[in-house]
């Protein structure tokens, strides 16, 4: 009987391990989730965390104010479904079908796109995928404001190069012009030097007897 009794303890261990043991990846998957959750809630960047089939499981707070959206347009749709289409874009399909299930981590990835409802915005993408619970988090840092700032300090900045190159052409024709003035007003007083010179030299010269005669007649 004792036999028996433990061969059945053994059967049913083997048949209830698989069991044991998914159920204890679920609940270190919704462990996992609980505190990525908690940490993208107060995060200031957009966050999205999917399922191993890009499915969204959960947004921050941050997200649907960015990008104009619901709780229930967005969890438990997949991630090219969302806003009607509007993230199937061909830059995060390679992010997230190549590029991630390779390297596992991602950062720095810039895509630029126009969506429906807030228009054209650059994004810079950072993604981890988690093999052990089978979970994506994607962060969405929107630099739209920030590229567009950079561009108008960068114009701003060629313009008062190109202002600057004016006002030194207009300096420069300027100096030349009171150049040739100083040489103008030089060559006056040289030639006042020189009538002045003359005078001098007449004034001392000795008179005539012709000169002498009419002085006196005077």
């Amino acid at each position: 009987m004792a036999d028996v009794d433990s061969t059945h303890s053994i059967s049913s261990g083997q048949v209830s391990s698989p069991r044991v043991k998914n159920d204890e990846q679920k609940d270190s998957k919704k462990l996992a989730l609980h505190y990525m959750e908690t940490l993208v809630e107060v995060a200031r960047e957009s966050f999205l965390i999917l399922d191993a089939d890009l499915r969204v499981i959960s947004a921050n707070p941050i997200f649907y104010q960015n990008f104009k959206v619901s709780p229930k347009e967005t969890q438990n749709v997949l991630l090219y479904e969302l806003g009607n289409g509007q993230w199937n874009i061909p830059k995060l399909k390679k992010l997230l079908g190549e590029i991630l299930p390779e390297k596992k981590t991602v950062k720095d990835y810039q895509v630029s796109h126009k969506f429906e409802t807030i228009g054209e915005k650059t994004i810079i993408l950072n993604a981890r995928q988690i093999d052990t619970v089978q979970l994506i988090i994607l962060a969405m840092e929107d630099i739209t404001a920030r590229n567009d700032l950079e561009k108008k300090l960068a114009e701003y900045t060629k313009g008062l190069e190109v202002k600057g190159v004016e006002q030194a052409t207009n300096l420069a024709e300027r100096v030349k012009e009171l150049e040739a003035l100083n040489k103008t007003m030089v060559g006056r007083e040289l030639k006042m030097v020189e009538l002045k010179k003359e005078i001098v030299a007449l004034k001392s010269k000795p008179r005539s007897s012709i000169e002498r005669e009419e002085l006196k007649k005077k």
